[in-house]
């Protein structure tokens, strides 16, 4: 039997991983969604050099705003002219290589944002959970959810005792958090009560979107990662049914609203094959859009292990583990949805 001590090796062991720039001996395009585009739209970098980036959002004054989980800090883009500074520092940085600040939310000009893979279990005295940025250097922490993950554990197996949150959203004046690990959708409020939104069986969910009282919810499927377990499936409110909106693309890890009703998913690609939790190849990655059948189409191929994406009018920013913002201009035809 493994112990936690044998997980957090593996753990390190991905990161090593994450970080090569092999390039996988077979990639079948066939194999990432139900549907290929005849055209595909080329990846632009934007902006590179970023450390451990993984989540993102658009913020005050309609700046890009991504984490660094490897530094501790949130970085403030310039969409048009591509100038950063640094717009929070002092955050638990990550420890393994991966996790310590990895999403962040504005609700109204408040940031709040999401810290994990820290605390006991790695070493150190960090608190997992959601933090309000009250400074450049001052934060509150408002939420504990690793606490609240060992006094309620999850129903299904795991190995990190305080999860591995990925995500995080505003809904219905309050946050919403996706933990992978845990297979949960947690609820909190901005006061710090924390409550299970919904339960899943080992599906890995990953990035969240809202809209109205509708909550969409990308899931990667447990490893092998098969392109029928990627999904966008879809619930609102406690009681309500879970309903799959899309499946048929590799490790979806995000969702996001385009134009009109126009929405789209982002595949990591090709799992590595290493471990529970390790990415995919480099350069397997798509941005995929969901058709009304239920399937996706490819708008671009080719990515290197994105993370997450922001779209603003015509175009997505893609977050990859690389460190780069990617471009894709015109990413959708009109009418952008029904």
């Amino acid at each position: 039997m493994r112990t936690t001590a044998d997980y957090l090796a593996i753990l390190l062991l991905l990161f090593v991983f994450s970080g090569c720039e092999t390039e996988p001996e077979v990639l079948e395009t066939q194999d990432l969604t139900s549907k290929i585009s005849m055209e595909t739209k080329p990846a632009e970098l934007f902006i590179s050099g970023l450390q451990g980036a993984s989540g993102s959002t658009i913020g005050p004054g309609g700046d890009l705003f991504v984490t660094e989980g490897a530094t501790g800090e949130i970085t403030r883009i310039d969409l048009k002219t591509g100038e950063r500074s640094t717009y929070a520092t002092g955050l638990p940085p990550s420890l393994i290589g991966l996790g310590g600040v990895t999403d962040i939310v504005f609700l109204g000009n408040q940031a709040y944002v999401l810290v994990t893979l820290v605390g006991p279990q790695f070493g150190s005295n960090d608190i997992v959970g959601v933090y309000r940025i009250d400074g450049p250097n001052d934060y509150t922490v408002i939420a504990d959810l690793g606490e609240y993950a060992l006094e309620n554990p999850s129903d299904t197996d795991f190995f990190v005792d305080m999860g591995m949150l990925y995500s995080m959203e505003i809904f219905r004046g309050g946050l919403i958090v996706a933990d992978a690990h845990h297979n949960r959708v947690l609820s909190v409020t901005r006061d710090g009560d924390i409550s299970i939104l919904r339960n899943f069986e080992n599906l890995v969910p990953t990035g969240l979107e809202v809209k109205g009282n509708t909550i969409y919810l990308a899931q990667a499927g447990p490893i092998p990662h098969e392109p029928e377990d990627g999904k966008i499936v879809t619930f609102g409110p406690k009681g309500s049914e879970v309903s799959t909106l899309a499946s048929g693309a590799r490790l979806v890890v995000d969702v996001e609203f385009g134009r009109g009703q126009s929405l789209y998913a982002l595949s990591q690609g090709v799992w590595d094959g290493v471990s529970e939790g390790s990415p995919a190849l480099p350069n397997t990655g798509s941005l995929v859009s969901v058709n009304d059948d239920g399937t996706f189409s490819v708008i671009t191929d080719g990515l290197d292990r994105p993370t997450s994406m922001e779209i603003v009018r015509n175009t997505a920013y893609i977050v990859t583990l690389a460190g780069e913002i990617l471009t894709i201009d015109n990413m959708g035809s009109p009418p952008f949805g029904k």
